[in-house]
């Protein structure tokens, strides 16, 4: 267990009005090693993440600083504690990932006729086995930033998922709570990571038969030419990331032996013309690299008892000129349509290396790409108010 000792109201004061001290006392020493890190390396992160001084003597840690800095590092530390009770280990992206769900504000809800259509209370699904607290139940009015037990969270073979932003945070339960989601952003956010962790969960808590994993086989930017072997030997090779992901979830022999059985498939884009999708978790990933034609067959083989997950990244799109994203046109379209929700990320969610989150903005900053060019450009031509040169 862990208490919390704040210092006399006298002591709290260091020389400004809204600054504070609280010291926190751990009863297991090992643990608390383990959090602090080697050489203290977490404390450091900390402290750079909230701007606070850390100071660790004996089974305690003082926290100064502002008022509202040091609350929220007193709830990372707090949680972090808590993981390490609870069996868990501690890295430096986890620090980063509470210190990034307790530093950032809350994003703004969206307009009520953009927000995804959620079922009666009754007809909720639960969290893989958990019902989320309501709101207003069960978290004081003096709670810190963000209070980690109302977080959602996928339990796999492997363990348990935590979201690290405020934006895995929304997208975490819009997939738990919505039959088809979209999941836009940059590298590094988690998109297709969580959608994986959220289908491996279901066929656990007995909510579908199986997991169908796709994605079109378009190569980024290269031509890669004849690729020896069969069918599935040609296609492995676009299909890698969600393998990848696909064992991070769960033991490898499970995972050869479901896909022997059929409960997990993994089947390019292309060969999903003509089947209806039943009973069923369904992810397609990199979809900003499908036509329009594409994207409209995909999303119409849903089928009964089926939910689906459309990842992708719209500034990184691989399709010949000319070519619309079937994945833009897709978002535009269906936005706001009953039982479809649409989560879009930000740098702010990058969970890679700190220096993912720096790259992606210095991109956008530079050359934010335009929208829709070649889309408006046929369309001027079909309506006639554009002169074209071709000659019939």
């Amino acid at each position: 267990m862990l208490t919390t000792h704040p210092t006399r109201p006298a002591a709290t004061s260091t020389g400004s009005e809204g600054n504070r001290t609280v010291a926190l006392r751990f009863n297991d020493n090992i643990l608390l090693q383990r959090l602090l890190g080697d050489h203290d390396r977490h404390l450091v992160r900390l402290e750079e993440g909230f701007g606070v001084r850390l100071s660790c003597r004996g089974n305690k840690i003082a926290i100064s600083g502002e008022t509202e800095s040091v609350g929220r590092a007193q709830a990372a530390i707090i949680a972090l504690y808590n993981q390490l009770e609870q069996g868990g280990t501690i890295d430096a992206s986890q620090v980063d990932g509470v210190i990034r769900l307790t530093a950032l504000p809350s994003r703004p809800e969206p307009p009520i006729e953009q927000r995804p259509a959620r079922p009666a209370p009754e007809e909720r699904p639960r969290h893989n086995g958990h019902r989320r607290p309501e709101k207003g139940q069960g978290k004081p009015q003096n709670a810190p930033a963000t209070a980690f037990g109302d977080l959602p969270a996928i339990k796999t073979k492997r363990g348990v998922i935590a979201p690290r932003s405020h934006g895995q945070a929304a997208y975490m339960e819009m997939l738990a709570n919505t039959d088809m989601v979209f999941g836009i952003g940059p590298a590094g956010t988690g998109k297709t990571y969580l959608a994986v962790a959220q289908a491996v969960g279901m066929p656990l808590a007995g909510q579908v038969d199986r997991i169908i994993l796709s994605r079109p086989a378009v190569e980024a930017g290269e031509r890669l030419g004849f690729l020896p072997g069969d069918m599935r030997e040609k296609i492995d090779p676009y299909l890698r990331p969600l393998y990848g992901a696909l064992h991070d979830m769960m033991p490898g022999d499970q995972v050869v032996r479901r896909m022997g059985t059929g409960e997990i498939e993994v089947a390019p884009l292309a060969f999903m013309r003509g089947r209806t999708l039943a009973h069923s978790y369904v992810i397609l990933d990199e979809a900003q690299n499908t036509t329009a034609a594409q994207m409209k067959m995909f999303l119409t083989r849903m089928g009964e008892g089926t939910r689906m997950a459309i990842t992708g990244d719209l500034s990184q799109i691989d399709l010949p000129n000319g070519v619309s994203s079937g994945l833009r046109e897709a978002v535009e379209t269906l936005e706001g349509i009953k039982g479809i929700g649409i989560t879009r990320f930000s740098s702010e969610d990058v969970v890679r290396h700190p220096l993912v989150a720096r790259i992606v903005d210095a991109y956008e900053q530079k050359a934010p790409a335009p929208r829709n060019v070649f889309r408006n450009r046929l369309r001027r031509e079909n309506n006639g108010t554009s002169k074209s040169t071709r000659r019939y």
